[in-house]
C-alpha cells in the first residue's frame, strides 16, 4: 500500500476491472463455433479471440490450462456410486474423474 492511496494496488485494479461490462451476443451456432475454433487454435479464449477480431488489446494473462465443470451434490452421489465410493470422498473422486478424463484423451490418440 502507498501512502497516498489507502487501499492496495491489485485492489484498485480489480475496481477498474469491475467497472466493464460484459456484452453477450447471440449468435448462430456456426459463428459461435468458428470463433471457438479460432481461439482454441490460437491458444486464447473466445473473450480474446473476440477482442482480436474487433482490432482491441488483448491483456497478457498467466496461461492456467485447467479445464472446469460445475458438480451438484447429486453429481457426487452419482460419480460415488460409479467409482464405488462414499459421497463424501470429493478428493478422491476428482482423482477419479482427472484419471477418467487422461484416459479420453489417451483413447482418442
Amino acid at each position: 500500500m502507498s501512502k497516498d492511496h489507502p487501499f492496495p494496488e491489485k485492489w484498485l485494479q480489480n475496481q477498474k476491472a469491475a467497472k466493464a461490462t460484459q456484452v453477450a451476443f447471440d449468435l448462430d451456432e456456426r459463428f459461435q463455433y468458428s470463433i471457438r475454433k479460432a481461439a482454441l487454435d490460437t491458444g486464447v479464449s473466445p473473450s480474446d479471440q473476440i477482442r482480436m477480431i474487433l482490432g482491441l488489446s488483448v491483456a497478457k494473462r498467466p496461461k492456467r490450462p485447467r479445464l472446469t465443470v460445475s458438480l451438484s451434490a447429486e453429481d457426487y452421489v452419482q460419480l460415488a456410486e460409479k467409482y464405488g465410493l462414499p459421497p463424501e470422498s470429493q478428493l478422491e473422486i476428482k482423482r477419479r474423474v482427472l484419471e477418467d478424463l487422461v484416459n479420453f484423451v489417451d483413447d482418442k490418440s
